[in-house]
């Protein structure tokens, strides 16, 4: 494994024309449209980016299995995080036995921030429901990665319940659970973070940190947050992504890349490495 590897453990694609986002609405602007990964592949050399991990945009098998087969295709593909219906446990189990055999896949996740979304009944609990969490002790035997997209205290919370439950279970908080940069708010964000850092088995992702900033953002703005979560979890539990193509709603790929790496630099070069790529490789056991 080289030192100078990067690696976007959060990356999506869709192709709208070929089947359904239905929380892409026209009202996003410029992300309302196809992004293939044709489109990405000539700002992955310019940002420095070495390798992916394709992320789920949808709670679709549509979506994961186009994913797999970009997966297969496409040299900078290096793992990928789908969907299993986490709410139905016999099902999921069954596509899993199934998606397993791909062995491009390395994680579940689910869009269940949406919670004001009918599907989830307005349920900040949602996670919690004993299905879910049958489901979920069936991916931790799996040795299978959980992504969780955050975007609350009360998310934050079930992460601290789900860790306790099941220590050996993968559990990568999204986006640093997107805390409100814009307004330079730090709490509670900060000490729900500093306590959920006490498990082991719980990882921060580093990304769309733009789009939870004002638009005239910098690197300093996001510095504090950045470095409130290394020293939280430590470097070898944080993992960078890249959040495409969300991030181009106010900036571009290379530019957010460049930003990121900027943020880190101050590390020494083992936790630089960590953060960079081995946090990632490790938890998604990414091919080489």
């Amino acid at each position: 494994m080289s030192s100078n590897e990067l690696i976007d453990s959060h990356q999506h694609l869709w192709v709208m024309s070929e089947r359904a986002y239905d929380w892409i609405e026209p009202s996003y602007g410029v992300i309302y449209d196809d992004f293939t990964p044709e489109r990405l592949q000539p700002e992955i050399a310019p940002s420095g980016v070495t390798g992916s991990v394709l992320v789920q945009a949808a709670d679709t098998y549509e979506d994961t299995f186009y994913m797999l087969d970009v997966a297969n295709k496409y040299e900078f593909v290096r793992g990928v995080v789908g969907y299993i219906p986490l709410d139905r446990t016999a099902e999921a189990a069954r596509a899993l036995k199934i998606l397993a055999k791909d062995s491009y896949f390395k994680g579940v996740r689910n869009l269940t921030h949406n919670y004001a979304d009918a599907k989830y009944e307005s349920d900040d609990l949602w996670i919690l429901r004993p299905q879910v969490l049958e489901t979920l002790a069936i991916v931790e035997q799996s040795g299978l990665a959980f992504d969780y997209v955050v975007v609350n205290p009360a998310h934050l919370a079930n992460v601290a319940v789900l860790a306790q439950k099941f220590p050996k279970l993968k559990i990568v908080i999204d986006h640093f659970a997107k805390p409100n940069i814009a307004g330079k708010v730090m709490e509670p964000w900060a000490t729900q973070m500093a306590e959920l850092g006490k498990f082991p088995n719980v990882y921060g992702k580093f990304s769309g940190l733009n789009t939870a900033s004002n638009a005239d953002w910098t690197v300093s703005d996001w510095q504090p947050y950045v470095d409130h979560m290394v020293k939280s979890f430590g470097a070898p539990r944080i993992m960078m992504g890249g959040d495409w193509p969300v991030i181009t709603l106010m900036n571009n790929y290379v530019d957010v890349w460049h930003a990121q790496v900027a943020a880190v630099a101050k590390y020494s070069a083992d936790d630089q490495e960590w953060i960079k790529s081995k946090t990632a490789i490790n938890v998604y056991g990414l091919k080489g």
